[in-house]
């Protein structure tokens, strides 16, 4: 047997030996004082088990009982006899009559609750089905008229309703043909003079059109003849020419709102979207900034502004962002800044008899109540007004406007328009905290709100200082129409008139006449008087 030779080791392969030999020693002297540490790694802790949710039980829908087979081996019939025969004959006639019952129709009425066969359980109080059934428009179908006029019992109501539905459709120009503004209308008043009709419109792109109504195509003739140094058989060519109309532009991007100044009406408030608050001085024929952020590279829209109507410097503003401003004409650096929502406000309103009041309209779906006289919020930390109270809707509020009365007027995407009735709010003591229902809507009215892309959202607006003293509002009708509304939600007109061509979607009524105009998407403008 041949002996192995004993390999000789290196100086260099001994050394190398030894190294390892005192590392291991090293790690295994260093995991021993870790564990007797308890810095060791410990046992991994068992993943739990995912819960799994469990699921609803499926409620089973009963069905209509049939004939079950039965075995003749068990019921002790033979087979092939007759008895087997005439049983298998009887159970076919069942079946058959089964059938037969199952597929013949069924007459009279049915409750839905009573004929559902999967989902959720039905409650007709909650139909959404009315909402989808609502949401079509109908041009030129009116749903209101003469006949509910003729209708109504109450002699008053009756009156004011003959009053209102006796409005007509200003007949100096057609419709189509009044374009005041050159793109869609968002924001829509009348000049508070009553010796004429003056319309302001604001459109999309930040222009703010003017129209007269108390011109007539004859004065319009003559203008353009004067004007123009021609003879009247120059101008024969020429027998109706197109209304004068003037516009300006004021802003770079939609003029949201707008509103006159209450102690000055030669002063014209505009809010935009390109952030800013301008003055617009028609007696000097200027327009300055009011307010706009101090970085013009922010963008902050402006949805709205408001007047204090016992102080004239203080100006109120919402922005899309969620936020509420005030600030003074007199010292434009002071600006107070209120997150009232963490989504849109669409609008807002100040209550003209106590505007310390707030109503605020969010896409959050609620329409709030703030008390100015009343802030609060951490050292340091913004202030915030004191919530009254809030309703919320089904789905988003637009606006929300209040009346001298101290009713607020919202119109939501839920196809309502709803009247809050708060009374006594003079007396209220700061802060009050309004319960559930008070913030009730007293008055529910159904009306189509689904405007879609390319019509303007649709904002209740009251009449500022009725002469009737009768609270009244006027809202666009996506059949072409505006409708007219009490504070108690009884409808008393619905406008309308050939030559409408398009959804007047921008309604307002004049402060103190019986005079309605609106706006539709192409910039033309239609007035009732």
């Amino acid at each position: 047997m041949v002996k192995k030779e004993s390999v000789e080791i290196s100086d260099y392969e001994r050394q190398r030996q030894d190294n390892i030999a005192q590392r291991d020693k090293l790690l295994k002297q260093l995991a021993l004082d870790a564990s007797s540490a308890g810095l060791g790694p410990g046992q991994k802790p068992k993943p739990a088990k995912p819960t799994q949710k469990r699921k609803p039980a499926v409620k089973r829908v009963k069905e209509d009982v049939v004939p079950r087979r039965t075995s003749s081996r068990i019921a002790g019939i033979e087979a092939d006899s007759e008895v087997a025969k005439r049983k298998a004959e009887d159970e076919y006639v069942a079946a058959q009559e089964a059938a037969r019952v199952k597929r013949q129709r069924i007459s009279g009425p049915l409750d839905l609750s009573e004929v559902q066969v999967a989902g959720k359980g039905w409650d007709k109080n909650e139909n959404f089905l009315v909402d989808v059934v609502s949401r079509g428009a109908n041009p030129h179908v009116r749903t209101f008229g003469e006949e509910e006029v003729k209708e109504t019992t109450d002699k008053e109501l009756r009156a004011l309703r003959e009053k209102m539905s006796g409005l007509e459709l200003y007949n100096k120009f057609e419709p189509n043909r009044i374009k005041i503004t050159p793109e869609r209308i968002y924001s829509l008043g009348f000049h508070p003079v009553a010796d004429k009709p003056l319309v302001f419109a604001g459109d999309k792109l930040g222009n703010l059109g003017l129209f007269d109504a108390s011109q007539s195509s004859s004065s319009v003739k003559q203008e353009t003849i004067k004007s123009e140094d021609q003879d009247e058989d120059e101008a024969e060519e020429d027998d109706d020419p197109d209304p004068e109309i003037t516009s300006f532009h004021l802003h770079t991007r939609t003029i949201s709102s707008f509103q006159f100044s209450h102690h000055n009406p030669s002063h014209l408030y505009t809010s935009s979207y390109d952030s800013s608050l301008r003055l617009l001085d028609l007696t000097k024929s200027s327009s300055e900034e009011i307010y706009a952020p101090e970085d013009t590279s922010l963008d902050e829209p402006l949805s709205g502004v408001e007047i204090d109507p016992q102080s004239p410097h203080l100006l109120f503003f919402s922005r899309l962002d969620g936020h509420v401003g005030r600030t003074d004409t007199r010292a434009p650096n002071t600006v107070d800044i209120f997150q009232l929502s963490e989504k849109k406000i669409g609008g807002f309103s100040i209550n003209p008899s106590c505007p310390h009041f707030l109503a605020t309209a969010s896409l959050d779906r609620t329409m709030r109540i703030w008390d100015l006289r009343k802030l609060s919020g951490k050292r340091g930390a913004p202030q915030l007004p004191a919530l009254c109270g809030e309703h919320e809707s089904r789905l988003s509020v637009s606006h929300a406007a209040f009346n001298s009365a101290g009713q607020v007027a919202t119109a939501s995407y839920d196809d309502t328009i709803k009247i809050h009735s708060f009374e006594g709010m003079s007396g209220w003591s700061e802060g009050r905290d309004l319960t559930a229902k008070e913030m009730a809507p007293s008055a529910i009215i159904r009306h189509n709100n689904q405007t879609g892309r390319w019509v303007t959202i649709l904002r209740a607006q009251w009449q500022l200082q009725p002469s009737d003293n009768v609270q009244r509002f006027c809202i666009g009708n996506m059949n072409r129409f505006v409708d007219i509304y009490t504070s108690r939600g009884e409808q008393l007109a619905q406008l309308g008139g050939a030559g409408i061509t398009a959804v007047p979607a921008v309604a307002q009524f004049h402060p103190t006449k019986d005079w309605v105009a609106a706006g539709t998407a192409s910039g033309k403008l239609c007035l009732w008087m």
